[in-house]
Order: structure tokens, then C-alpha cells, then sequence
């Protein structure tokens, strides 16, 4: 298939070299504000570029959950999605939890309504469900371990080998895990509407463009894309592939936010947005629903803030910890 069969031109992320652009206005008064409110800032690594460059963290579920249960400051602010900052305060109970814009949802998330798994439990009692953590607080408190695309692998292994497990809410990163894993799983028919938008077909079109470039994948892509990665990881192990490998281009398939922190980390190497059939990028509605004045506004205000009722944060706890445990 010749390259000219492109509709569009492919989003090329050219070595960066080191950071010098000036923060912005608001920028600044976002740090102003935050040292003001004595808060900590933890952003998903889909975050937009301006939110990245003022957190005190970036990176993924795993690490973010680690960061929110350590954090010491008076306030966390969470700049990513609703079940994100969901997991900030069920790990971290009694302090403010802010989220930037409080519909910054999921349509993984809500593919797996807690009534729907409630139902399913009850009619499978021995059943140990394993659920990939971008999932509602109410699902959380329905499972047994909660798992991140990053340790599923090690989480699943962990499981009692006379259990039959049940994934949720992601099928693509359920069916990855239990081929690398050999573990037979039922699987929860749950998708990430952005990363099922990659197809095999566009990226072997870009491949001709970058024939030596490599391609790392997300787990949550389908399984056609998964097989013809040259690696398929968490987005915070694509920031060690990329630095590590020799190559000095990459196509990754995920959106496209991870691409501003690969260019901080790894500044020597020119990256390229995984394509979809329609488009030469692929974002996430929800997490760039975030913006940095939405940002300064929840700062400043306080407000918008997680809340929950205490007995779902408490059931929802302990599988994270499990969660944190294990991942060691």
C-alpha cells in the first residue's frame, strides 16, 4: 500500500533538546497558587503540555496512586480523570481532593456499571475479580485487587490458582494479560474508546513513511495492533523503552499527551502520534477537558472536590492496597 494513501500528515515530535520556553502567565500564577494552598499537583501523563510542565508528578495510574497515598501537602489537586482523583482520596481520605473539571469522566469507566458486577457476583460467588483501575470507586468496592496496564501481569499472577478470575472493565488489556500470563480469565466487555480507534492498517501506512521507526503500543489497543508492536507496555515503561533503545524514532500508539513527557525525558529521539484511519493523532475528550485555566480556577476556589460515602471508600481501599502491596 503506497504511502500516498495517507489523508492526512503524520504528527512527527522532532528531538526537543533541553526545556527553555518561559512559563506562561498563568502558569506561574498556577505555582503562585499552589505554593499559596500549600497543594501537590499529579498529573496523568495525557494531560495537556501546560498542566504537565507546573505538576510536581507526571505519570501513570500506578505511580499516581502511590503519589496521592504518600502526599503530605494540605490539598491534592488531580489532573486527570474522574476515577483518578476517585483514588486519590480513597487513598488519602483526609485531605481535599480537587479535580480541575468534574465531567472529565471515562467510557472505559462506565462501561462496567457497579450494578451490572454487583449482579454478576451474586450469580458467580467464587468468582475473584481483578479490576484494571480505571473503574468507578463503586466498582472498586465490589473486587478483590485492583491492577494498572503497568503490574496486571504481576497482580494476575498473584491470584489463587483455584479461583476463576474475572476482569474488568478493559477486554483488550484483560486478553493481553491472560495470553502473557497463561491464566484463563473471563473477560468484561469494556473498551477505551481512544485506544480502540488504532488500527493495524494505519499504522503499517505511517510505517512506510518511518520504515525504521519502532512502534510501542498500549495494552488497551486491540489485539491486531498489540501483535505488531515492537513493544506493548504501560505508558510510563514506554519513557525506559524509548530511552533505552537504540532507535531513534518511534510511533506511539496511545494518546498523544504521553508524547509531551517522552520529549522531556527522552529529548534526543523524534517521536511520531499513532495514527488512526481518519486522523494523524488520537486524544482523549476527557482528559483534555483538564485545562491549565481550569486549573488555576480550582486552586483558587477550592472547588471542584471528590467526595464519596465512607463506605465505599473503605471497601474500595482495600483492594487498592492490595494493589500497592503486591506491586512491590
Amino acid at each position: 500500500m503506497p504511502a500516498a494513501t495517507l489523508n492526512y500528515e503524520p504528527m512527527v515530535f522532532a528531538p526537543k533538546g533541553e526545556e527553555n520556553t518561559p512559563l506562561s502567565a498563568i502558569q506561574e500564577e498556577v505555582l503562585a497558587l499552589k505554593k499559596e494552598r500549600n497543594a501537590v499537583i499529579l498529573a496523568h501523563n495525557y494531560q495537556v503540555e501546560e498542566i504537565q510542565r507546573v505538576a510536581d508528578y507526571v505519570g501513570d495510574s500506578l505511580g499516581l496512586a502511590y503519589r496521592a497515598e504518600e502526599a503530605d501537602a494540605d490539598c491534592i489537586v488531580f489532573c486527570g480523570v474522574h476515577f483518578m482523583a476517585e483514588t486519590a482520596k480513597i487513598v488519602n481520605p483526609d485531605k481535599p481532593v480537587l479535580l480541575p473539571d468534574m465531567d472529565a469522566g471515562c467510557s472505559l469507566s462506565d462501561s462496567c456499571p457497579a450494578e451490572k458486577l454487583a449482579e454478576y457476583k451474586e450469580a458467580h460467588p467464587d468468582v475473584y475479580v481483578v479490576a484494571y483501575i480505571n473503574c468507578s470507586a463503586a466498582v472498586k468496592a465490589l473486587t478483590d485487587v485492583i491492577c494498572t496496564s503497568g503490574n496486571a501481569m504481576k497482580i494476575v499472577e498473584k491470584v489463587p490458582e483455584d479461583r476463576p478470575i474475572l476482569f474488568v472493565p478493559d477486554q483488550n488489556l484483560g486478553q493481553w494479560v491472560s495470553k502473557q500470563t497463561g491464566r484463563e480469565m473471563q473477560l468484561w466487555p469494556g473498551s477505551c474508546y481512544a485506544h480502540v480507534l488504532f488500527t493495524q492498517q494505519s499504522i503499517e501506512r505511517l510505517k512506510l513513511k518511518f520504515p525504521d521507526a519502532l512502534v510501542v503500543a498500549h495494552p488497551e489497543c486491540v489485539e491486531t495492533v498489540r501483535d505488531n508492536a515492537d513493544e506493548v507496555c504501560s505508558t510510563e515503561k514506554m519513557v525506559g523503552f524509548c530511552r533505552d533503545s537504540e532507535a531513534k524514532e518511534f510511533i506511539v500508539v496511545t494518546e498523544t499527551g504521553m508524547i509531551h513527557r517522552l520529549q522531556r525525558e527522552v529529548p534526543d529521539k523524534t517521536f511520531i502520534a499513532g495514527p488512526t484511519d481518519t486522523c494523524a493523532c488520537n486524544e482523549c475528550r476527557f482528559m483534555k477537558m483538564n485545562t491549565i485555566e481550569k486549573l488555576r480556577d480550582c486552586l483558587k476556589n477550592m472547588s471542584p472536590q471528590i467526595e464519596m460515602p465512607e463506605d465505599i471508600r473503605r471497601k474500595a481501599y482495600d483492594p487498592i492496597k492490595r494493589m500497592l502491596e503486591w506491586s512491590k
